[in-house]
Order: structure tokens, then sequence, then C-alpha cells
């Protein structure tokens, strides 16, 4: 068969339609959710290929509408953890073995069809099965999976190419294996795309991968199996199941097989699960690499030259797009009092503006929160604030669950800066804002950098270079993703490689190269051409009298 060095296409990122009135894109879509409406989707599991049924039938329903029915998926148990596993198993050999150039294609194939054939019916998807209006669902499942598929091949071809110098007489090279074992996927419920990419990531190094999405994410997971499938990813590569989370933590935790995790979701499950790795330590055939992204505590911080339209804009759309459910969500938010009212007034009027009801009228800028313990948990904090004495809530803070899980965009105005809403992750359109003394700013920024255990994204605000390299500088450990004069939220795959440390991940940068090499086992390898024929060295030799 013919051999080369391959160069593979240019990753470069999918663009972005709009969705304006009288475009064609929004005619497809609305067609598109007119007919997932119609129906009701029944949804196995797909272990080596096959399709998986129980019997136990769990229903699914949008989170804004939760009368209507979309369909129903099949709940596994402990046994079809086993059976992904020996599927995954079975497959490694053959994938591990395959070509690299054929299995960068299965993923470029792989975007091709998401940007083409499939982007409305993934986009749809994610809209009625995650409330996810039309412009959210565009940047996340459709252009920004494909942004992870291309420039995930990019990744997989720079980091073959990361190759070592050869002295004279010897030929070095490293190859990048697969891990020797299975990856386990444990996908959230906000990004399509990271559900999607999480189990890609690692295929696309030769790994072969379980994986368990979001019980709130199945119905566009589906669809993202589907894609695989049409792609040509073989069998047992990546096996779909779906159970809960301890079930699938149980069994794949416990297998001498397992060999690494690609995780987003909470800080306490990661956690949970860091904790139960390193007690079975001892269990496993190697050491399980771990990556995760998980929750974040996210900040936006002004100074008294900030641009206050900009900084009332940033604080609309980073705090409540797709309702604050986002990892890098703005959730705390530090102003100086000088400008105090100008902000707000132009933020209270945006705020004003802002529409609320289901994806499907594309008019409405915030929808529903993902289920019904997210919305209690929500209304809780909010009702709370309006009564403690150290906070107030000055704008929204209606919640009405009797059609769908709605709450209102939410400011609440602390006056502790250690209030409890500017500490905890709330994961819900729920901002909370701290008004500082301007000559105060020094004691702030500390109090920002201690008042959360996260560092996953945050802003800074101001017109003033001086300012901005120091406060830049002061806030270097707080935030993985640090943005200047613009929101905490919308990294893009090959621009603003994502995540975050302390308590918010491992900062592994998904869609990066850095995060590709977790998924690979390097063997160096040294040639030598002409080999020694004695063991002694020069300096044995006794001198010469």
């Amino acid at each position: 068969m013919p051999k080369g060095f391959f160069n593979v296409p240019i990753a470069k990122n999918e663009p972005v339609k709009s969705y304006a009135p009288g475009s064609p894109e929004r005619q497809e879509l609305k067609e598109m959710i007119k007919t997932l409406r119609s129906q009701e989707m029944i949804i196995p599991m797909q272990i080596g290929g096959k399709e998986v049924s129980t019997g136990k039938k769990v229903r699914i329903f949008p989170p804004h509408e939760i009368e209507h029915t979309l369909g129903y998926y099949f709940q596994g148990d402990d046994t079809h953890v086993s059976m992904a596993i020996d599927a995954a198993l079975e497959a490694r050999t053959e994938w591990a073995n395959m070509a690299w150039q054929h299995r960068a294609a299965i993923f470029l194939k792989a975007a091709d069809l998401l940007a083409g054939p499939y982007r409305s019916k993934l986009n749809a998807a994610t809209m009625l099965g995650q409330s996810k209006n039309a412009f959210q669902a565009e940047i996340d499942a459709a252009c920004e999976l494909a942004d992870f598929f291309r420039f995930g091949v990019k990744c997989m071809t720079d980091i073959y190419k990361m190759q070592p110098e050869s002295a004279s007489g010897m030929w070095n090279y490293n190859e990048f294996r697969p891990l020797e074992g299975f990856i386990f996927a444990l996908t959230p419920f906000n990004f399509t795309s990271i559900a999607g990419n999480l189990p890609a990531a690692p295929a696309m190094m030769g790994n072969v991968c379980v994986w368990k999405p979001s019980k709130t994410a199945v119905y566009s997971a589906a669809v993202i199996m589907e894609i695989f499938k049409e792609a040509g990813l073989p069998d047992g590569v990546i096996n779909l199941v779906f159970v809960s989370g301890p079930v699938a933590a149980d069994v794949v935790m416990n297998h001498p097989e397992f060999a690494g995790i690609h995780f987003t979701g909470s800080t306490g499950v990661f956690q949970s699960i860091w904790k139960t790795i390193g007690e079975n330590i001892y269990k496993y055939k190697s050491y399980p690499r771990i990556v995760g992204e998980t929750g974040g505590k996210d900040f936006i911080f002004a100074d008294n030259t900030a641009d206050t339209t900009a900084l009332a804009t940033a604080l609309v759309r980073g705090a409540f797009e797709y309702q604050g459910q986002k990892c890098s969500a703005a959730s705390r938010v530090y102003i100086p009092e000088s400008i105090w009212e100008p902000f707000w007034t132009e933020a209270s009027k945006q705020l004003g503006e802002v529409k609320m009801g289901p994806p499907e009228d594309f008019t409405n800028f915030v929808n529903a929160v993902i289920d019904e313990s997210s919305f209690d948990k929500l209304k809780s904090y909010i009702d709370a604030a309006k009564t403690d004495k150290d906070a107030e809530v000055i704008f929204g803070g209606k919640c009405d669950k009797t059609k769908g899980f709605f709450i209102e965009p939410t400011v609440i105005l602390a006056h502790d800066p250690k209030y409890i809403t500017m500490q905890e992750e709330l994961f819900g359109p729920v901002v909370t804002i701290y008004k500082y003394a301007d000559e105060k700013m020094d004691e702030t920024l500390d109090l920002l950098d201690s008042t959360s255990i996260y560092a996953l994204t945050g802003a800074v605000f101001s017109q003033n270079r001086y300012h901005i390299e120091k406060i830049t500088k002061r806030l270097e450990n707080c935030a993985g993703n640090f943005y200047i004069n613009d929101k905490p939220t919308g990294a893009v795959v090959g621009q603003q490689p994502f995540g975050g440390a302390r308590g918010s991940g491992t900062d592994d940068k998904a869609g990066s190269v850095f995060n590709f090499l977790r998924w690979t086992s390097i063997r160096t390898i040294k040639e030598t051409f002409v080999p020694a024929q004695h063991f002694m060295y020069p300096s044995f030799l006794p001198d010469q009298d």
C-alpha cells in the first residue's frame, strides 16, 4: 500500500451561521425542530456496534416543556458497563494498529457531517433536550464539536511530529502509543461539544472508550453516536451506556484495564473519583490518566476606568447566556463605587430587554434550567438572598416550574464580599455583585483571590494599561482562561485552549495538544547502526609511560 508523510487539511474554525430572519439555516432548523417534536425517539445503548435495550425505559422531555415527550432511553446497569468494557477491549488491538491517517479521516468526515447534513439535527436535539437557544446551540453543538474534531486531527499530527534529535551513528524516534486498556468518558449536559469530544479525543490517539453521558443529554448524545457511525468509526471503539454515575464508577474503577478518565462535571464528583482511583491504584495494570475540567466561580473585575457599557454587556452575556449553565459563566462581579451608577443604569436597561421562554421561539434569550433539582437549588439561594441582611435581589428573582424550569435572570447585590453566592458555584442564571471602594482596589483583589476554591475563568475591565498589567499579574492563579475587556465565556477551539486549575480541574486544555498528549504513552526507540565491539571506554586505558 502507498506510504508517505501526509499533510492533513488545514484546521479552520467552523463559521457560525447567523440564523437571522429569512436565512435558509433558520428555516431548516425550524423544520428539524418540528420533525423531532412530532416523533418519540427510542434510544438504545450502543455497545460493540449493537443496539442494547433493557426492561427499563426513561422518558425524555424538554426542560422548558415538561409535559411533552421527546422519546425514551433504556436505562442500563452494571452488566452493561462490563459489556461495554469488554467490547472496547476487543476492538482495541485493531483500532490501535490502524494507520493514523485512517483514524484522522474518520473524524474529519465526522466534522463535515456535523457542518453539513447533521447540523440542524444536532442543533435541534440540543435545543429541545437541553433547552438551549438557536445561537447557543450553533456555537456549541455544530461549530465547536466540528472544531474539536478538525483541530484534534491537527493536534494528533503535531504530536507525531515531536521527534528527538539523533547523534551521528544512531537514529532516535518516539512512538506515541495509545494507553494500555480503556478510557472512561464521563460527560456533562451543558455542552454537546464537550460530550462528543471527551470520548473522541482519546479515540483519535488510538484509544478505546466507554462513554457515559449525562442523563439530561442522552437525546443529543444519540445523534453524536449516529454521526460517529456514519463517519465510519469501527464498532466497539466508543461505547455509549446509560447508567447511573455510581454504577459506572464501581465497575470501571475496579477494572484492571482502566487506563484513564476524561471528565467534565462537578468538583465534588471529580474529587470522589480521584480518591477512588487512589484507593484502587494497586489494582490497575498502569497508572490511570486523570483529566478533568470541573466547577468555576468565574469573575469579572472592573476598575474605575472601565467602559461601563461594555462592562454591562459582558455581565448580561457572560452571566445569562445558556441560563448561566456554563462552567465559565460570570457569577461574581466586583465594581468600584465610582462607576456603579452608569454601569447599573446600562445593565438594568439591557436586562429589561431580555426575553425568557422556550428555545423554539428564536427571540428568547434565556430558556429553562436543565432539571427540577437545579431549579429547586437555585430558587433556594434566590429566596435566601431576598431576606438575608448581607444581600439583596436587585433584579429578577422570579421562579416558575409549572410548565418548565424557568428562573428569571437574577442579580444579587452582596453587602458582604464573602456572601455565600459570591463563593459557591450555583450553575444557573444568578450573578452576584459586590461594590468596592475605589481606594481599596488592592484589598479587593486579595478578596477575589481568597473567596473561591475555583480558578477557571475571569475577566478584567479597564482602560488603564498599568492597571490591566497589575491585575492580570495579581490574579495569575485565579483563572486558567483570563479575558481583558471581554466576558469570561466563549473560548474557541484552536484560539483559546480551555481549562482551569485549583478546584476547577487539571488544566489540560481541551482541544489542544496538551490534552491529546495525556492520551498517549511514549516509547522512545534508539537504533545504533554500528554497535560497539568491546566494553572498554578510552578513560579506562592506563597512562602511557
